[in-house]
């Protein structure tokens, strides 16, 4: 939810369900009365943005005129840029930090065949582009075998900052029950500018490695591109973006984003022809919890 300042009874409430076809918006009048818009979510050669524009025809705005923000005293949005840019892979380069050994749990899975006498196996993209793999260890009990060597981590990191990758993804071996390795680790990624630090213990307190692993990757893959359109609409309605909390939580409020949890996302059946090909695309997906923004 983003809200302008000193909000009063003159203003307007806008509700919007933002899609990847049409954008859909309600809006309270500051007279109670409730008006209904519609318009295509993408337009460029009308305007570069569904929901600033649909806030200005019904203000009746022209298009040079600045959206005034005391009229407008909340905007609620619903939007699936996030879940575009999963489906279509664009979201930002990711760093996973794993357990060494584990290189290649995420990749190898569940070994999950839908589709068992298949001759080509198609695996799903990863969403992460380089992996470090960190030599550290907390037993299932909480023993402490190998502490985390920073001064080794810290050039590894510094490399791949120098590519130009901004988000990493920590996901340690039972690091959401002694979640001090990845505490350190975390505060050097931040030392060194990652601009996205994605912890597992944070993002899906819950064992199994790839679940969690999965989660805390999509998570750090798809946070800014919704902390960047966020700014985007907040900027254009003249006020100040609210704190954006991790894509993916165990659930609960943070500062003015109201998050609803979806519970084990269902994997999309391989032959359920209902579903659309491209949707189909994210059935390699499946993070244990995800929580969506109403904004």
């Amino acid at each position: 939810m983003i809200s302008t300042p000193q909000p009063n009874a003159k203003t307007y409430q806008f509700w919007i369900d933002r899609g990847g076809t049409f954008t859909d918006i309600v809006a309270r009048k500051p007279d109670g009365t409730l008006i209904t818009h519609k318009l295509l979510s993408e337009n460029p050669e009308r305007y570069s943005d569904a929901v600033i524009q649909g806030i200005r025809e019904i203000l009746e705005l022209s298009p040079h005129q600045l959206i005034p923000s005391e009229l407008i005293s909340e905007v609620k949005m619903g939007t699936t840029v996030a879940t575009n840019a999963l489906l279509e892979r664009k979201g930002d380069c990711t760093l996973l930090i794993i357990t060494k050994g584990f290189k290649d749990a995420l990749r190898i899975g569940y070994q999950n065949r839908p589709d068992i006498f298949a001759r080509q196996i198609i695996l799903p993209e990863m969403l992460y582009e380089k992996v470090i793999e960190v030599e550290e260890r907390y037993t299932a009990q909480g023993e402490e075998l190998n502490p985390v060597n920073l001064a080794i981590l810290k050039p590894q990191l510094q490399q791949v900052y120098q590519t130009g990758i901004r988000s990493c993804a920590i996901v340690l071996m039972h690091g959401y029950r002694y979640p001090q390795h990845e505490q350190q680790i975390a505060a050097l990624a931040q030392e060194i500018g990652f601009t996205q630090i994605s912890v597992s213990h944070q993002v899906s307190p819950l064992m199994k490695l790839v679940s969690r692993g999965d989660t805390t990757v999509i998570d750090a893959y798809l946070s800014p591109i919704l902390k960047r359109y966020i700014n985007q609409v907040a900027s254009q309605l003249n006020c100040h973006p609210p704190s954006v909390p991790p894509l993916v939580r165990g659930g609960g409020i943070k500062e003015e984003l109201e998050l609803e949890t979806i519970e084990k996302l269902e994997t999309i059946e391989k032959n359920d022809n209902s579903i659309p090909p491209l949707a189909r695309g994210a059935r390699g997906v499946k993070p244990h919890k995800i929580n969506v923004y109403a904004i």
